[in-house]
């Protein structure tokens, strides 16, 4: 049965009503907290419910099918070589890269060819991580297997739209720095942007903007050394996702400082995002690939 939550962020009880909506079957509730101004989904499905739902029936969900379609891969080999190229321009070296939603690894494949470097990922879909066995991977089905595994620390962790789907954000981050990130290590963290993209999906308990993305980031552990807004692969003009490189800091953990103006900043993001679309439709919004 879905559950009602306290804040993600800030662990306030008290928020209001911000967006309702149905999703392929599903009613959505997001709520915003009255104290941080974070968005988030309430009430969501509990944990068990949701384990079940990443195990089989997400990429049935979103993709009509559970393994990996010739149009998915093109958009995750897009995807990883929009990563890699903003990664490399700050990143010199990586020794052993995790990603952790590692779908058909594409990412990790592209990161082991430019670094050269060891890489293992996470991946909770049966039939993706099959997908990636012959292609000389390894992949956990869970973070809790690859702690169990006992790997060595990593000096580079990745999770391309995955924090948005995790019912504790901070709590999530936080044991990556303190079991898995070596001390000098970075984390790279693409969402969607609140203030552009769709985002109330049935899978998104988060909704971030950069603001509350940099906050949950600090209350964690760590700092942004470096944050675009962007719309690779999918636009080239509209600022759909975040994407962030981050470090762990040594400095006490800050006060959260609230967001303000919310529900205003969504709807002129939202209303910025149709003109722009009706302007220069053809680079709003990149072709997909066929398949």
């Amino acid at each position: 049965m879905p559950t009602t939550t306290p804040c993600p962020l800030c662990g306030h009880d008290e928020s209001r009503p911000f967006d309702t909506r149905a999703f392929r079957g599903y009613t959505i509730h997001n709520r915003i907290c009255t104290r941080c101004g974070l968005v988030y989904q309430s009430p969501r499905m509990s944990a068990e419910e949701l384990e079940a739902f990443y195990t089989a029936e997400y990429r049935r969900l979103y993709q009509g099918n559970e393994g990996p379609s010739p149009k998915d891969l093109q958009v995750q080999a897009q995807r990883a070589q929009a990563l890699l190229a903003f990664t490399q321009a700050t990143v010199p070296s990586v020794q052993r890269h995790l990603d952790i939603g590692c779908s058909a690894g594409f990412l990790l494949k592209a990161f082991q060819k430019h670094y050269g470097c060891e890489v293992r990922g996470i991946e909770p879909g049966n039939a993706y991580r099959q997908y990636t066995q012959p292609r000389g991977l390894m992949v956990y089905p869970t973070l809790e297997a690859l702690l169990a595994a006992e790997e060595s620390p990593f000096d580079l962790v990745s999770m391309s739209h995955v924090l948005e789907h995790l019912p504790d954000p901070v709590g999530y981050l936080t044991v990556l720095r303190e079991k898995l990130l070596t001390p000098n290590g970075w984390l790279l963290i693409e969402v969607p942007n609140l203030y552009c993209h769709d985002s109330f999906e049935v899978a998104h308990l988060t909704n971030f903007s950069a603001h509350t993305l940099r906050q949950t980031l600090r209350q964690a552990g760590y700092e942004i050394v470096t944050l675009r807004q962007h719309g690779q692969p999918r636009s080239a003009l509209l600022p759909l996702y975040l994407t962030v490189l981050a470090r762990p800091t040594q400095m006490p953990k800050p006060p959260i400082r609230p967001e303000h103006f919310v529900a205003a900043k969504r709807k002129t993001g939202i209303f910025c995002r149709r003109v722009v679309q009706k302007l220069w439709p053809h680079k709003a919004w990149l072709p997909l690939p066929e398949g």
